[in-house]
């Protein structure tokens, strides 16, 4: 059992965690091809990051890796060089652009749109390193997360959120931008799915086995609310607020047109008023 930092409890090591290699590995090692040896390093510190959290010593590292400290930073010349290519390694490395392609497939049901692309997202965000790492790096105060955060509202909570509105026949985000409250119910999503993982990998415990169900269920609950709930929160743009050419109201204000119309139909008491 391996003891984890602070805030983050113990669980069991990923496969192949502290792992140190037959001699026969380490002579192998030794032979290694540069772009061989930079790609064993970086995987190690993979392993080992999501271990121990990024606080973790590099020297410590390089023993797992079978390299000297100092053969370690020519391939890598910082530590938060290394800390940035496991970012890239880990996150963007594993970005699956088809998630994006299959949210915005019109030709396949919106429900049924949300349940693959969340179960496909599911089979990669829960993995013992993926977690462990996130997690380090937000009690790091690192800005890795923040970046994370930010690719993933740009390409797939605000594409969902537009995919949902199309659906129920509300304004488009030309009419009425997106509205925080939307963006978060979206995010809620994402976020109990990964709690999933939190549950395993951090807290160290049992998660039922049949996660693809679970998801149908959470996709279904979102689903079945969502519409009534934007409702109340996207109101529909007026005819009297639409903008002709991008140089003001095409009519007089909503208030102002209710006046004239009134008058209109009653000018017997507005000239009675005046007369008065």
């Amino acid at each position: 059992m391996v003891k984890a930092a602070a805030g983050v409890g113990p669980v069991k090591p990923g496969p192949g965690t502290g792992r140190r290699g037959t001699s026969d590995e380490v002579a192998a090692r030794q032979r290694m091809p540069r772009m061989e040896r930079e790609r064993h390093i970086l995987e190690e510190a993979v392993r080992f990051f999501a271990e121990t959290g990024f606080g973790g010593d590099t020297r410590e590292l390089a023993k797992r890796a079978r390299v000297t400290h100092a053969l370690l930073f020519r391939y890598f010349p910082s530590k938060e060089a290394l800390i940035e290519r496991v970012y890239r390694e880990v996150y963007l490395g594993r970005w699956n652009p088809y998630w994006e392609l299959l949210i915005q497939d019109r030709s396949i049901p919106l429900r049924e749109r949300l349940v693959q692309f969340y179960k496909l997202y599911a089979r990669t965000i829960l993995s013992y390193e993926w977690v462990r790492l996130f997690m380090f790096a937000g009690l790091k105060g690192s800005d890795l997360n923040r970046r994370f955060f930010a690719l993933v509202t740009e390409r797939i909570v605000v594409p969902i959120c537009r995919e949902i509105r199309l659906h129920y026949g509300l304004p488009d985000f030309d009419q009425v931008p997106p509205v925080p409250a939307e963006i978060e119910l979206v995010w809620g999503v994402n976020s109990r799915i990964f709690y999933f993982g939190v549950r395993k990998y951090i807290y160290g415990m049992p998660v039922p086995k049949n996660l693809d169900e679970l998801i149908d269920a959470e996709v279904h609950t979102f689903f079945d609310g969502i519409g009534r709930t934007l409702r109340s929160l996207v109101r529909p743009v007026l005819p009297e607020q639409r903008r002709v050419n991008g140089r003001g109201p095409a009519t007089r204000p909503v208030a102002a047109s209710r006046r004239s119309a009134a008058q209109a139909r009653a000018p017997g008491r507005t000239k009675a008023r005046r007369a008065s």
